[in-house]
């Protein structure tokens, strides 16, 4: 059953219904293509314990790291299809990857069943704190001033602070000196010592040190200011219409019963809309979600449209 048959069966049925169908009767592994600790690997361990009660059987997560996310990816793809194996996605493993890779084992959309959108990451452009620019119009007019001359540090070609400093290049018409690193803390380390200028840091990945005041904050990248900083501007209220974030959200592979879909999926729903959830994974500096896994596949195949615009517009290539 391809992923087409998988939607037209979901949206026979309610959700609740299609739900009721489906009752675990053992332990349910997701997947993560990142490092224990890391941002993504927390979030999953978030959402696994949360829903672990709810099914009535206990969410494992399991890491398997590699090819930027594509080993857990592939992973997941290949597994039986029967609702006990997921993964958590994101922008990059399941959009981005889609182009920024040649040659995939996979389809990042058509060998998975999506099953719900859990939240959005925000990003925020941070800077030296003896950098003279204190504001995001002071930042453009010094990059301006000085094409090529400010140094922006990346987590790597193709990772989300190249994107959105990629954007942020376009659509403020500046010029700056990419850098790019095995991953946001080192860059961020090198932003904190003077070595570079900027990141657009994840705010997951850059809040202690805003907080402890050794990095400064300028823009975030959400449409609007983030509730966990709320005194730091929208990039937006500068650059007109810029927005940049990224994703984070659970699939399964292709061919997975409707009725675990939707079990998997109501189950995530439900915990995303608790307040208690929405604030710690705002204290991660994410955006609670939770959609319905009908929502979740027009919004991936939307992302792997938009990002395969973002790796032509960045040039990112991957080794």
């Amino acid at each position: 059953m391809r992923r087409r048959e998988v939607l037209a069966g979901l949206a026979l049925l309610p959700g609740a219904a299609r739900a009721q169908g489906w009752q675990p009767d053992k332990p349910i592994r997701m997947l993560v293509g990142f490092a224990a600790g890391g941002s993504t690997d927390t979030a999953a361990r978030i959402l696994a314990q949360a829903i672990s009660p709810g099914l009535g059987q206990q969410v494992v997560v399991e890491n398997r790291t590699g090819a930027g996310g594509n080993v857990a990816t592939e992973a997941v793809a290949r597994a039986a299809p029967d609702g006990y194996t997921v993964v958590m996605a994101s922008m990059g493993t399941h959009a981005v990857n889609q182009s920024l890779y040649k040659t995939l084992p996979f389809h990042v959309a058509r060998d998975f069943a999506p099953v719900s959108l859990m939240v959005y990451s925000t990003s925020v452009a941070v800077v030296r704190p003896d950098l003279p620019a204190k504001t995001m119009a002071e930042l453009i007019a010094l990059a301006k001033a000085k094409p090529g001359g400010l140094n922006c540090g990346t987590g790597g070609s193709g990772s989300s602070q190249h994107f959105c400093a990629a954007q942020f290049m376009h659509e403020a018409g500046v010029e700056l000196t990419l850098v790019h690193y095995r991953g946001g803390a080192p860059a961020n380390a090198d932003l904190v010592s003077g070595r570079l200028d900027i990141v657009f840091s994840p705010i997951i990945e850059a809040i202690q040190q805003i907080t402890g005041g050794t990095l400064r904050p300028l823009g975030v990248s959400s449409p609007g200011r983030s509730a966990l900083m709320p005194e730091v501007p929208a990039i937006a209220e500068t650059v007109t219409g810029f927005q940049f974030r990224s994703w984070l959200g659970v699939l399964a592979p292709a061919g997975t019963p409707p009725a675990a879909v939707a079990r998997l999926s109501d189950e995530i729903q439900k915990v995303m809309k608790l307040p208690a959830m929405q604030a710690r994974v705002a204290e991660l500096g994410y955006e609670a979600v939770g959609s319905t896994a009908e929502e979740f596949a027009s919004f991936q195949l939307a992302e792997i449209a938009r990002t395969a615009e973002l790796v032509r517009l960045s040039g990112a290539t991957v080794e």
